[in-house]
């Protein structure tokens, strides 16, 4: 017997506000243009959908990051970012925590019309990103918590905790997402002893 087994887990829903991160990334078009040709290359490459909650057109496959190159200068960005994040908006130096984040799943997902996303969340990863490459004005919105609506645009990166559920009802317009999911990692090699 398993102590899993010998332990009653009970669940308690508490309402928590958690933060959702917004930022244009118009700056760095070339770094999105970059991972906009992987997505094309990967459905060369990988033509079939991976199976997931995403109901896309295409979805490309989880670790996209790692088959494609051209996706490095837009996961490397989106790093740099969130450690930014963390650092001025949730009070978490993570460097000065021998910490790092990394960037553990990676994928692209074209969405046309009447394709959608089921509700979930990206549990244990500490942040969730989405990034728009594409976005139709008649596009559907990242719904967070059931009630927090996110209109996309183009050039835009909606940061988020893992944790927070989220879904993408049918959209009328054309989306073409990149996502990801960051997680933290010690960095046992700089500590001092």
């Amino acid at each position: 017997m398993s102590p899993s087994d010998k332990v009653q887990i009970r669940t308690v829903e508490v309402s928590a506000e958690l933060p959702v991160f917004i930022c244009d990334l118009t700056l760095i078009k070339p770094q999105l243009d970059r991972a906009r040709e992987g997505i094309e290359e990967l459905r060369i490459s990988h033509p079939e959908s991976t199976f997931s909650n995403v109901k896309s057109a295409y979805m490309s496959p989880w670790h996209s990051h790692l088959l494609n190159p051209k996706f490095s200068p837009l996961t490397d960005s989106v790093v740099t970012i969130a450690q930014e994040v963390s650092k001025s908006h949730l009070s978490a130096n993570l460097q000065s925590l021998n910490l790092e984040l990394v960037v553990t799943d990676c994928w692209g997902a074209i969405y046309d019309k009447s394709n959608y996303t089921q509700i979930h969340n990206h549990f244990p990863s500490e942040f969730s990103a989405v990034i728009y490459l594409e976005a139709h004005e008649d596009s559907a919105p990242i719904i967070f918590a059931k009630k927090m609506h996110v209109k996309p645009k183009p050039n835009m990166l909606v940061l988020f905790p893992g944790i927070l559920v989220h879904e993408v009802p049918e959209t009328e317009g054309r989306r073409v997402v990149v996502a990801m999911n960051l997680n933290k990692r010690a960095l046992f090699d700089s500590v001092k002893t």
